[in-house]
């Protein structure tokens, strides 16, 4: 099918990984929590949105390149780590009602570009597909960009819909605690320092 074998395998080990909490994982709970249901499924989107763009750049195989140059790797994970970490303090001095809803508009909009960012920003994601891709893709269609480009569109659409049932169940958690603004701070301090934890993960690792 268009390049592309063991389609089916695929799918189980795309949501295999996807499950297993990460960044994005952290990030689109954090959003559900703090900012209620629409948040964390315009989150969801712009992460996925995301691991698009690092399926695009696979396919053109500027990854293969990219991943020769130690200068472009490190300058890709340093200025990942420090959005990160930025991020993480910005959440830690966040002294406003975490669950306010003004401007909800343009909190959805920051939420889909946060989230494409803290993607777009992590090399680990673009190396790992260029070491999972080639896997399910016959030898034979190996620099064609197209089975890359089914194989990360496929990925993106398992990652929305895990996603939107993670959203679904964390914003039952949210509206809970809604009206609880102790429970706020804490969310603020503690999402503040996963992200600051986060970044550092990625600027030490190698």
């Amino acid at each position: 099918m268009l390049g592309i074998e063991n389609y089916i395998l695929f799918m189980m080990t795309a949501l295999f990984f996807i499950m297993i909490p990460g960044i994005d994982t952290v990030f689109v709970l954090n959003k559900t929590i703090t900012r209620g249901r629409r948040s964390g499924f315009v989150s969801a989107i712009g992460v996925n949105a995301g691991i698009l763009t690092h399926t695009v750049v696979s396919a053109l195989g500027l990854t293969a390149i990219l991943s020769k140059s130690e200068i472009g790797m490190m300058a890709i994970q340093y200025i990942g780590a420090v959005y990160l970490v930025f991020m993480g303090i910005k959440q830690l001095n966040n002294k406003t009602e975490v669950f306010q809803n003004s401007k909800v508009t343009e909190k959805l909009k920051n939420d889909f570009w946060a989230g494409f960012s803290t993607n777009s920003l992590n090399p680990k994601v673009a190396l790992f597909f260029l070491a999972l891709f080639p896997q399910f893709i016959v030898p034979t269609r190996i620099n064609d960009p197209q089975p890359f480009l089914l194989l990360g569109f496929t990925y993106a659409v398992i990652g929305i819909i895990w996603y939107m049932l993670l959203t679904l169940c964390a914003s039952t958690f949210s509206n809970k605690i809604r009206n609880n603004a102790t429970y706020g701070l804490w969310i603020n301090r503690v999402s503040g320092l996963v992200f600051i934890l986060m970044g550092l993960q990625i600027a030490l690792g190698k």
